[in-house]
């Protein structure tokens, strides 16, 4: 049987994979998985958060249920594989990060829990819509996903790159990082190159705020506690020989507690304000919380560790992985109902799944595909057991 379903997912995977399509416009995406969960015989709800979907299967009379999440858009990346037959059809968009293969596996889970059978509750595989964009989560939980789908707890994973294919990893607490998002808007007052003094040169003067804002975390915040701040855009509006008038300089923050999200905020504001008003130029700082930090339930963690180690052995499991400052729209989630968050080690070397994410020459591994639906159907089967 394995080995048909093997079959199925890689054909489900490519399929999704050659048709990509980013945050709120999954329509075929979710039509295609629709019609499969509908196949497999479960009960599906369409238009959740827009284009998400929530499929349910109850066997037996337990009551509590759990939910297994996948994401389901793309990104506006250029494909690089001309000899990849199952490359992007549509110009401009790729699976750069996986959730092609996120969804088979959840597919996969679907199908195996369909047939077997062999639990006692209810399981919701919940497809998410606009990961990337941080704004999926959100706009479920708007539309009444766990009022309508109420969950005891949810499961998530991400395919990870540089991991052993098929190994799994994960800890308690913070796994991946908030990420915020700034924009400093510095005015000045421009002029002449050759007359600076005429002038207030806010070039100089965000620069100072550039350098002042890495004393933020290296100085403010107990060593203890992680945080990152990167400013990763430096815009003006003058020329070669004019100082400008104008200054924006854009970036974002990582961080892994509400506590942390809120000093590094407050800092950073008060720094670019200080600095400014010492110079005599205007500042406007806006800050706003895009991602939610990933934190893992202690509970679920062990749940999850158990059904990854049936699943790959206990040397193919790391339940203490360091925490990562990327960020998971899946962090929205668990601030709302408990659970866990794990990585599927994707491959190690470039052309067996090792290639980075979000890049152009990206390709989920289809050989784990087989080792995701097993460990989503195993956990269904350790929370929610028979007798």
């Amino acid at each position: 049987m394995e080995s048909t379903l093997q079959g199925q997912l890689t054909s489900w995977r490519q399929y999704l994979h050659q048709h990509p399509e980013t945050g709120f416009e999954e329509v075929n995406t979710s039509d295609y998985v629709a019609n499969i969960l509908r196949t497999l015989g479960l009960e599906v709800h369409r238009g959740i958060g827009g284009t998400g979907l929530v499929a349910n299967l109850t066997v037996g009379d337990g009551k509590r249920a759990i939910g297994l999440r996948a994401d389901m858009d793309a990104l506006n990346i250029v494909e690089q594989a001309t000899d990849r037959e199952h490359a992007s059809r549509t110009t401009g968009k790729m699976h750069a990060c996986g959730h092609d293969g996120h969804m088979s596996m959840i597919l996969g889970a679907a199908r195996l829990l369909a047939e077997r059978r062999d639990f006692n509750g209810t399981v919701r595989f919940i497809f998410q819509p606009a990961e990337e964009h941080g704004r999926g989560a959100k706009a479920m939980m708007a539309d009444g996903l766990f009022e309508r789908f109420p969950v005891d707890a949810i499961f998530g994973a991400h395919n990870m790159p540089g991991m052993r294919a098929g190994s799994f990893a994960t800890r308690p607490g913070g796994i991946m990082a908030s990420e915020d998002n700034f924009v400093i808007h510095i005015k000045g007052r421009g002029t002449h190159a050759a007359r600076p003094h005429m002038g207030v040169d806010p070039i100089v003067i965000a620069s100072q705020i550039v350098m002042a804002l890495q004393t933020v975390v290296s100085r403010n915040l107990d060593p203890s506690m992680q945080a990152v701040i990167s400013c990763t855009e430096f815009m003006t509006d003058g020329l070669r020989n004019v100082i400008p008038s104008n200054v924006v300089i854009k970036g974002d923050t990582r961080s892994y507690s509400l506590e942390v999200q809120r000093l590094l905020e407050t800092r950073m504001r008060e720094v670019c304000e200080g600095i400014c008003r010492t110079h005599g130029a205007d500042c406007t700082f806006e800050y706003t919380h895009e991602f939610a930090p990933t934190v893992n339930s202690e509970q679920f963690v062990g749940v999850a560790v158990t059904a990854a180690r049936n699943v790959a052995g206990s040397d193919g499991v790391d339940d203490n992985i360091q925490p990562m400052m990327i960020s998971e729209d899946f962090g929205a989630f668990l601030q709302v109902v408990p659970g866990n968050f794990i990585f599927i080690g994707n491959g190690e070397s470039a052309g067996n799944g090792g290639t980075p994410l979000h890049n152009a020459t990206y390709d989920f591994n289809d050989d784990i595909l087989l080792t995701g639906a097993r460990y989503f159907a195993e956990i269904a089967r350790i929370e929610l057991p028979i007798g």
